[in-house]
C-alpha cells in the first residue's frame, strides 16, 4: 500500500448506482430555473469541499512531518 492510498476514492456499487440515478435526474430536468439553482448550489458546495479538503490534507501533512521529525 502506497503512502497516499488512503486518498483513493472507493465507491460501492450502490453508491455508483445512486450517483448515476442522480445524474440522469439532472440530465432529464427541463426546468431551467431549477437547473440554474442546482448549479449555483453545487458550485458553492464544491468550493467549500475543496477548501476543507486542502485544509485537512495540509493538517495531516503537518502532523505527519512532526511524527517523522520525532523519530
Amino acid at each position: 500500500m502506497g503512502w497516499a492510498d488512503w486518498m483513493t476514492l472507493k465507491l460501492t456499487l450502490e453508491q455508483e448506482l445512486d450517483i448515476e440515478r442522480q445524474v440522469r435526474e439532472v440530465q432529464n430536468c427541463e426546468n431551467l430555473e431549477a437547473l440554474q439553482g442546482l448549479c449555483a448550489a453545487l458550485t458553492r458546495q464544491s468550493h467549500h469541499h475543496n477548501q476543507l479538503l486542502k485544509q485537512a490534507v495540509g493538517r495531516i501533512a503537518e502532523l505527519d512531518a512532526k511524527i517523522a521529525c520525532a523519530d
